[in-house]
């Protein structure tokens, strides 16, 4: 099932379970505005190129939309749309005062100079500047962009708009970036970890975990699970996996990857088949990687306890019914990777104020939204009779539409 179509599912039965009166659900799941641009620009060696741009806007009924922009070959309408959507209930449930939106550019970074790239995104600005803004919509870095893809954009953004810090977040520290966005959604991922666990009276400590995906997220949250004494017993990453079941000493396999960009021929553990590490023996599983890695091929065989969903949409609902008959707990993506939007309302609060906060002071608020959020699911999931992941859903699908009856939509 793609991302979409899982993604709507979800919603229609939250919206069921909240008793939604019909209009209102399909006001809902409408994205506010759709906006696809052509981006021409000279290479290096002269030739001009083409490249379509998207935005989806989704929501707005709770504040300013907030989303990330990727650079990718496969930037697809659809599946565009259902992460605008997945960041509108992420916002609500982390209880920060944003609506969802999502964009990109269907294009390979990789194929494409530094100064190509710059153009690019100095072209892609230009044609939707008057559609984002600091309390319109907020971009920040997704898969393929980065810090320096921000600071291009609130470059070419202050020109139509005077010095707008707050436009973007993600940036680097130099131009108004906050400290501690960058280990963000992997230090979120361990915080949700340790509120789920709780709760079964476990802790981190001596548990075995498996994780899908070293880059950013995955190498964050295996760095800080391994610092509060869990076991990373298996990671992958595009360039292969590694397992040892004493656990691995992930300090030293982050030198070695960075050394050598690869985890191939680490020396502290032993190579494994990728397709073999979702169903690897664990406590925990955190997928940190692509979609719909988890699926009704695979999920009878999933032997973890718990899956920490630090990826967007990794487990398909034919693999959440399978799941959920065995007695896995499952911690959904729109509250387990929240930790990077939360830092990401935190900079842009700060470049309003104009005031830098200490990274102790970034962390420890972190840490509060996220057991909060916690917490409030758990009462959906009391009053509701229901899993996390509908928990989750229904606290934040809930929360928008109260915003958006109390704004007066039918108006």
């Amino acid at each position: 099932m793609n991302a979409l179509a899982a993604t709507n599912r979800n919603f229609r039965h939250a919206a069921r379970i909240l008793g939604l009166d019909s209009k209102l659900e399909k006001s809902l799941l409408i994205p506010f505005r759709e906006i696809k641009v052509e981006c021409t620009i000279p290479k290096d060696d002269g030739t001009l190129v083409s490249y379509v741009g998207f935005r989806i806007q989704h929501d707005n009924a709770r504040g300013p939309m907030k989303g990330g922009i990727r650079y990718h070959p496969e930037v697809d309408p659809d599946e565009v749309n259902a992460l605008a959507q997945l960041m509108t209930w992420k916002t609500a449930v982390a209880n920060i005062p944003y609506g969802g939106a999502k964009g990109g550019i269907g294009c390979n970074p990789r194929d494409l100079s530094i100064s190509e790239l710059e153009r690019l995104t100095r072209v892609f600005t230009q044609r939707i500047h008057d559609l984002i803004g600091i309390h319109r919509d907020v971009p920040a870095p997704d898969m393929g962009t980065n810090a320096q893809t921000m600071a291009w954009i609130l470059d070419e953004y202050s020109k139509f708009h005077g010095y707008s810090p707050a436009v973007v977040t993600g940036k680097p520290i130099d131009l108004g970036g906050s400290l501690g966005r960058e280990s963000a959604t992997g230090l979120g991922v361990v915080f949700a970890t340790e509120s789920v666990l709780a709760e079964y009276g476990k802790s981190i400590s001596g548990m075995k975990f498996v994780i899908q995906g070293f880059g950013n997220v995955g190498s964050w949250a295996a760095k800080l699970i391994h610092d509060r004494g869990g076991k990373v017993v298996a990671v992958s990453d595009i360039t292969g996996a590694i397992k040892n079941p004493d656990g691995i000493d992930i300090p030293a396999l982050l030198r070695y990857k960075e050394s050598n960009a690869s985890l191939k021929e680490f020396q502290g553990a032993d190579a494994m088949d990728p397709n073999d590490l979702l169903v690897h023996e664990c406590d925990v599983l955190i997928p940190c990687a692509l979609g719909g890695v988890i699926n009704k091929e695979n999920a009878a065989d999933v032997k973890a306890k718990f899956i920490i969903e630090a990826a967007n949409h990794p487990t398909d609902p034919e693999a959440d019914e399978i799941l959920s008959n065995k007695g896995v707990v499952i911690l959904p993506d729109i509250y387990a990777n929240a930790g990077g939007v939360t830092v990401s309302y935190f900079e842009w609060v700060q470049n309003i104020q104009g005031f830098m906060w200490e990274e102790e002071k970034v962390n420890c608020e972190l840490k509060r939204y996220m057991h909060k959020a916690f917490l409030d699911i758990k009462a959906m999931c009391q009053i509701h009779n229901c899993n996390l992941r509908m928990g989750a859903f229904t606290l934040g699908v809930n929360r928008v539409a109260r915003a958006t009856i109390l704004r007066g939509w039918e108006a």
